[in-house]
């Protein structure tokens, strides 16, 4: 099977007969999982598989799988990994579709026994039609079709709704739902992955694209064993207009240690996962906390056609945050028409003006409340509405009147969203009366913003497919040639002659013009600097000559057994602003480009924005906007402005340059990229090259 290709999920999760494989009134898990699908009132055919026993729950059991009277679709396997090998061969010559295996020790970990139980399940696998969900999980809920193979039977008892979840931590799966059900969200499905040693993270993903009544995907992902599948199924979730969330863990090496050992995952480098995420139109969350927030904000069907919001609030203090939330979260603030000032003034005292957030304190009644917000909903400028308002415990006689809210709502076809100050606990009666109002009700004001914002990230990419590059080409890219092919995608390095002597050096520097800057040439010796290989602004034959017998010297201090090509002579640029861009074949989602500050404090800065190409210049500019990088561009504390412009443009050629060559270098990057002032383009200083 190919990378990018798709196993099914079908028979896993809309099975319509079982073989209970450890069926036993002694075991919890069986006794959950089977008390919940006969409460429920699962419809197809149980079957019960226990060697040692001829009746189990007052029904026949079996010795085996091969001992079944008729065909059965799936399998739910809760045995000692020692016994899933036999049990999953037995599937396989009968004829099952599919098996849920939940013991862990099956392929996982470094353990010789768990590996080679994982060899011998694969090979059947291999030479079978047989699908398998887990190891190592904690199987899944299927809502509609009242399959309850998790051991929860309490969330077995939630009505069916439109939100699907994939989790590689099984029992971090069922927080999230037990959370999310008292807020209001309702499930299609509930899937603990496990450690994927069969279907996976894209598998499923792509199965609960097709299905009618998944309108949004959460994941909670440890590591992406397939990229090229997952980027297709998030590539149709995306075409389809159903957002996919996820909370990945792997930030910092010790998660991504941990990830590889709990699940055997590759979690990959989290920047390019967020270029990735970016690209696709999946809503990266903060935390589980975060991610009910905006789950909840998805669950409502409406996208805003821009990103302004008009608050309606209560509190002086509300507003206050608000304004510090909306600048740390990059949130947009409507600003109010003159139609929608003139409009509010009744409802504002005689000396304040209407702005946004607004302030108009406590409302007497929800007709009140309602008028309020209709008035800034129907605002030209405002895309989303903002209702400060926090859910009563019990019913009170003010919100016996919450079919006005529901009017308000219908009277609009912008999103609405309830915001709550802080946290508190959401009773039933509660989710009854959001039901009504027919919007979500989201909990404290950084959360908030973040999920608004995610409705207005995945407004913009929604419905449109991933441009993506396609597959290298072939290349006939030399280091001789090298910079004769950037200047072809607009990249120019300034005057360089290459010196194999000290002499040489201060020949070549009289022709190119003084002041000029030495630097070690060696395939060795990737960071001059710190080899000593650099010397700048040299200004005479004699500070030439003596500087290039210090770099060769320090050439072979630093390492002893580098190739030594010889000295470079650069003409030397001086002023402007230092930059860096370049570009990578991410090993997971492939061609990437990374710009930002650049120069000897690019590590310290940290000031970079990556995005997976192809990028444009307008899309570069656009990142450049928002890192510290486009304050010095501007021209910072009386520097003069530097050309901005031909940075994005250089930018977006190294990325061409990449797409078109990277079947030969692996890695490219230009540090310093200088911007001179505006209008005199940008000139590469250093030019870095990893070839394949």
């Amino acid at each position: 099977m190919s990378g990018d290709e798709f196993r099914s999920a079908e028979h896993t999760l809309r099975a319509r007969s079982i073989a209970f494989v450890g069926a036993s009134e002694r075991g919890r898990w069986p006794s959950q999982i089977l008390g919940a699908m006969r409460d429920q009132g699962y419809t197809g055919k149980i079957f019960l598989i226990n060697p040692r026993q001829s009746e189990v729950f007052g029904q026949k059991a079996y010795p085996s799988l091969r001992d079944l009277p008729e065909p059965v679709e799936h399998g739910i396997v809760i045995v000692p990994a020692a016994a899933v090998p036999d049990v999953v061969a037995d599937a396989a010559d009968v004829g099952l579709r599919s098996l849920t295996i939940y013991a862990g020790g099956v392929g996982d970990g470094a353990d010789e026994a768990s590996q080679a139980r994982g060899r011998d399940v694969r090979a059947v696998l291999a030479r079978s039609n047989l699908r398998l969900a887990g190891p190592n999980c904690m199987g899944a809920f299927s809502y509609r079709e009242k399959l309850f193979a998790y051991p929860n039977p309490d969330l077995a008892k939630l009505e069916p709704g439109s939100t699907g979840c994939v989790f590689q931590s099984g029992g971090t799966l069922q927080f999230f739902m037990k959370t999310g059900a008292t807020r209001g969200l309702r499930y299609s499905y509930g899937i603990s992955s496990g450690n994927e040693l069969d279907l996976d993270l894209a598998d499923y993903i792509n199965f609960l694209v097709d299905d009618e009544h998944t309108k949004q995907i959460v994941c909670f992902v440890e590591g992406i064993r397939r990229p090229k599948a997952f980027m297709k199924a998030a590539a149709r979730a995306l075409e389809a207009g159903k957002p996919i969330l996820t909370l990945k863990t792997g930030q910092t090496q010790n998660s991504r240690e941990a990830a590889q050992s709990h699940t055997g995952a590759i979690a990959g480098d989290y920047a390019a996962y967020l270029a990735m995420c970016e690209r696709h139109g999946i809503i990266r969350c903060e935390n589980l906390d975060d991610m009910v927030e905006a789950t909840l904000a998805f669950q409502s069907p409406r996208r805003p056609k821009g990103p302004r919001i008009g608050f309606v609030t209560t509190s002086g203090g509300t507003v206050d945050m608000l304004y510090d939330y909306v600048e740390s979260e990059g949130a947009t603030l409507a600003q109010f028409s003159p139609e929608t000032d003139q409009a509010l003034r009744p409802y504002m005292q005689d000396e304040i003006k209407p702005r946004n957030p607004l302030d108009v304190g406590i409302p007497s009644n929800l007709k009140a409340a309602a008028d309020l917000c209709a008035i800034v909903a129907a605002d030209k400028n405002v895309d989303i509405l903002a209702w400060a308002a926090q859910l009563p415990g019990k019913r009170t006689k003010v919100w016996e009147e919450s079919h006005l809210l529901r009017a308000m709502y219908e009277a609009t076809d912008k999103p609405v969203i309830g915001f709550a100050r802080m946290s508190y606990l959401m009773t039933q009666e509660a989710q009854g009366m959001q039901e009504e109002a027919g919007f979500p009700f989201l909990q404290e004001l950084q959360p908030s913003l973040r999920a608004i914002n995610a409705l207005w990230f995945h407004a913009q990419r929604t419905g449109k497919t991933p441009v993506l590059p396609g597959p290298a080409p072939q290349s006939d890219l030399t280091p001789e040639n090298l910079n004769e092919k950037l200047a072809a995608f607009g990249i120019h390095a300034p005057q360089v002659a290459l010196a194999k002597t000290p002499k040489d050096a201060a020949a070549l520097a009289a022709q190119i013009g003084f002041p000029v800057v030495l630097k070690i040439r060696s395939p060795d010796i990737l960071h001059k600097t710190e080899a000593g290989g650099v010397a700048l602004d040299l200004r005479d034959g004699a500070a030439v000559e003596a500087a290039a017998q210090k770099i060769l010297d320090s050439a072979k201090a630093y390492k002893a057994d580098a190739r030594i090509e010889g000295v470079e002579v650069h003409e030397m640029v001086s002023g402007g602003v230092e930059a860096i861009v370049g570009a990578r074949e991410d090993a997971l989602y492939g061609p990437m480009l990374l710009v930002g500050s650049g120069g000897v404090l690019v590590e310290l800065l940290e000031d970079v924005s990556l995005g997976m190409l192809p990028l444009d210049a307008k899309e570069i500019a656009t990142r450049i906007s928002g890192l510290k990088l486009a304050k010095l561009l501007e021209g910072y504390r009386g520097r003069p402005a530097a050309d901005a412009e031909a940075l994005a443009q250089a930018a977006e050629g190294l990325g061409r340059f990449f797409l078109a060559h990277r079947e030969k270098i692996a890695d490219i990057e230009i540090n310093p990229l200088v911007a001179r002032e505006a209008g005199r383009g940008v000139v590469a200083l250093d030019i870095r090259v990893l070839w394949r």
